[in-house]
């Protein structure tokens, strides 16, 4: 065990509670990309992903990959602008990345992101993987965006026979 995972473990000791954010796996990644259907023929034909929902007015295209999603969206489309237009040629193109959560106890969540100073934007209903359910974005040290996915609610989510013929099962 490193020294960082015994403080950790002190640390949660010391605080007597869990962490209320249960991460079962990644939800989705957003790319920001400056030819769309250049990076859709790419995560379809080399990787072999499939066009799961496509939103024209916002420019974004969702693609299955496994259990997850992999969203595009041109960075000349009204969401890519609203994310700060294009990037520089050695800028990063990762929008954000969406953790999914087993559970999500918004007063608990939220209580455990103030003891860190981790600001949490609104929860908002928005669809993933998994399908439509509670979210809320936060940022890491660097500024990155996490989302953290709550599970879906019952008329937001895919059955398990979807999630398998989305998956190629």
């Amino acid at each position: 065990m490193s020294r960082r995972d015994a403080e950790s473990d002190e640390t949660r000791a010391a605080e007597g509670a869990q962490i209320p954010i249960p991460i079962a796996g990644l939800d989705h990644v957003v790319l920001r990309v400056r030819d769309l259907e250049r990076s859709i023929g790419f995560y379809e034909q080399v990787l072999g992903c499939r066009e799961e929902r496509r939103l024209e007015e916002l420019g974004l295209v969702q693609l299955r990959a496994g259990a997850s999603l992999i969203d595009l969206v041109d960075v000349d489309s009204p969401l890519g602008r609203a994310g700060g237009g294009d990037r520089s040629p050695d800028g990063p193109n990762l929008d954000h990345f969406a953790l999914s959560l087993s559970a999500l106890d918004e007063e608990a969540l939220r209580s455990h992101l103030a003891r860190f100073g981790v600001e949490a934007d609104e929860t908002a209903q928005r669809y993933g993987a998994q399908g439509t359910g509670p979210s809320i974005y936060i940022r890491d040290p660097d500024g990155n965006t996490v989302e953290l996915k709550g599970p879906p609610s019952a008329e937001g989510s895919r059955t398990g026979s979807d999630l398998d013929r989305a998956a190629g099962s």
